[in-house]
C-alpha cells in the first residue's frame, strides 16, 4: 500500500473518530477501552513487530483506528500494510526492526521458502551460511521493509504454496541442480536421492512436477529410475520434455540414468 493511500487511510479514521464522538459516545468510550488496551499491551512487550492478527479479540475498525493513532503519535512505524513495528529509545535513536524477526513474519504473510544457500544448509548438504539471506516466493514481491537486504527470487509457480519449508528447498536445490552443495558429486546424489525417498517427496514432485522447469523434470525422472518407480510414473514426468533438448544436471550429472533423461554430457 502507497504512502499516500495510507494517509487516505488516516484521514479516514480521523474523520470516523470525530464523528464517533458526536454521533455515538457508547462508541466513542468503547474506542477508548481498545486504545487502552492496545498502548498497555504495546507498552508491555516492548520492542516488537505488531500485526492487525494479533488484536484478533478487539474489534478490527477500532483496532485499526488505535494502531493509526500510535502510528501518527510516533510510537508505532508502519512497515506495510496491517505490519507495525514498536520502537525503543537508544542512544542512536530509535531502535529499528529486528531483520530476522522480519524476515520471519515476512514468511507468515506469504508463501516465503528458503533458497539458495539457506536451502542447501537445511537440507545438509553445506554447512555454509550466506552473509545475505535468500529465499523464494510465490508472491509477486514481498515489502522491503519486511526482508531488507534479503535476496528474494520472486513467481515461483502457485503450486509452491502449499509446500513444506524441507520441499521447497528441495526444490531450489534441483533448480540449481545441486550446484549449491558443498559435498563431491557422489556424496550429493546420494543424499538427494535420500531426502527424495523420504516423506513421500518423490510422489508430491511428481504431482507439481508440470510448472517446474524441464530440466527438474528430467532431473527427477533420471532420480525416479534410479529408484525403481513405476514406469508409468516415470512416464508421466518424460511427456512434456522436448527430445530434442539437453539440460544441465550441474553435480547430479552422475546420476546413473541421467543420458537417459538427457543430461549434457559432462566435459
Amino acid at each position: 500500500m502507497s504512502s499516500f493511500i495510507a494517509k487516505k487511510l488516516d484521514m479516514f479514521f480521523e474523520e470516523t473518530q470525530t464523528l464517533m464522538v458526536k454521533k455515538h459516545p457508547t462508541q466513542t468510550r468503547r474506542y477508548g477501552r481498545v486504545m487502552a488496551v492496545i498502548r498497555r499491551r504495546i507498552e508491555a512487550e516492548g520492542e516488537r513487530l505488531w500485526r492487525l492478527e494479533d488484536f484478533a479479540d478487539l474489534p478490527f475498525t477500532a483496532v485499526a483506528q488505535a494502531l493509526s493513532r500510535l502510528t501518527r503519535d510516533g510510537r508505532l512505524e508502519r512497515l506495510s500494510k496491517g505490519v507495525y513495528y514498536s520502537t525503543r529509545q537508544t542512544t542512536f535513536g530509535k531502535s529499528r526492526p529486528n531483520p530476522a524477526a522480519m524476515q520471519k513474519l515476512a514468511s507468515r504473510r506469504k508463501s516465503v521458502f528458503p533458497s539458495g544457500i539457506s536451502a542447501a544448509n537445511l537440507l545438509g548438504f553445506t554447512t555454509q551460511t550466506a552473509r545475505k539471506g535468500e529465499v523464494a516466493t510465490s508472491a509477486l514481491s514481498l515489502p522491503r521493509k519486511l526482508v531488507g537486504e534479503t535476496i528474494v527470487h520472486t513467481r515461483r509457480p502457485e503450486a509452491w504454496a502449499g509446500l513444506s519449508d524441507t520441499d521447497a528447498a528441495l526444490l531450489d536445490f534441483l533448480r540449481r541442480a545441486g550446484r549449491t552443495s558443498e559435498l563431491s558429486p557422489e556424496e550429493t546424489i546420494r543424499r538427494t536421492i535420500s531426502l527424495l525417498s523420504e516423506d513421500g517427496h518423490f510422489e508430491r514432485f511428481v504431482k507439481i512436477a508440470p510448472t517446474e522447469p524441464p530440466r527438474v523434470r528430467a532431473m527427477l525422472g533420471a532420480i525416479g529410475q534410479q529408484m525403481g518407480k513405476n514406469p508409468s510414473v516415470l512416464k508421466r514426468l518424460r511427456q512434456h520434455l522436448n527430445p530434442f533438448s539437453r539440460f544441465d544436471f550441474g553435480l547430479l550429472a552422475g546420476l546413473r540414468y541421467a543420458r537417459n533423461w538427457q543430461a549434457r554430457e559432462r566435459s
